[in-house]
């Protein structure tokens, strides 16, 4: 088997990571939270359901921001070699892809508030099949692997 790519993604996303879980699971807990209430209305019931709620919400909290980010960090991994993207990520279902620059027709870098606020973007090179997301880099290292994407594709499409 091919080793693993060998870059990495800048450790500052897991912060954002975990502030977009964090809002996430806030948003989806409140829904279901405000669902449940009739439920605590009925007499025999009592408040027994939100107790099994908030504790089944403190272990998602645990595991989506203080486990899952540090294997998800570890996991993903990124290489640009002269004929293709390669890309590895994953926590239980692995995936793995090999995008040769000749199919890549669009390339691009993207920011939300949080990657911003840390200085960090994504880099999307789009094939006509799907678009491949490399998320978390810094700033000026998002732009240069546009960049030179972009032109390796552009010198891919010159030698056919």
């Amino acid at each position: 088997m091919k080793e693993m790519p060998a870059n990495q993604l800048d450790p500052r996303v897991k912060a954002v990571w975990r502030i977009n879980d964090a809002i996430w699971i806030t948003i989806i807990g409140l829904c279901v939270g405000v669902a449940l209430t009739p439920i605590a209305m009925i007499p025999d019931v009592g408040m027994w359901p939100f107790a099994v709620f908030g504790i089944c919400m403190l272990v998602i909290y645990i595991v989506w921001l203080v486990v899952l980010p540090p294997i998800r960090y570890a996991r993903w991994r990124y290489e640009v070699s002269t004929d293709y993207l390669d890309i590895a990520k994953g926590i239980v279902w692995r995936k793995r892809y090999t995008i040769p620059f000749i199919r890549v027709q669009n390339t691009d870098t993207r920011q939300g508030p949080i990657l911003r606020a840390f200085k960090l973007a994504s880099v999307t090179v789009a094939t006509a099949a799907k678009e491949h997301e490399i998320p978390g880099l810094d700033f000026e290292v998002a732009e240069q692997l546009r960049d030179r994407a972009a032109e390796l594709a552009r010198i891919a499409r010159e030698d056919v």
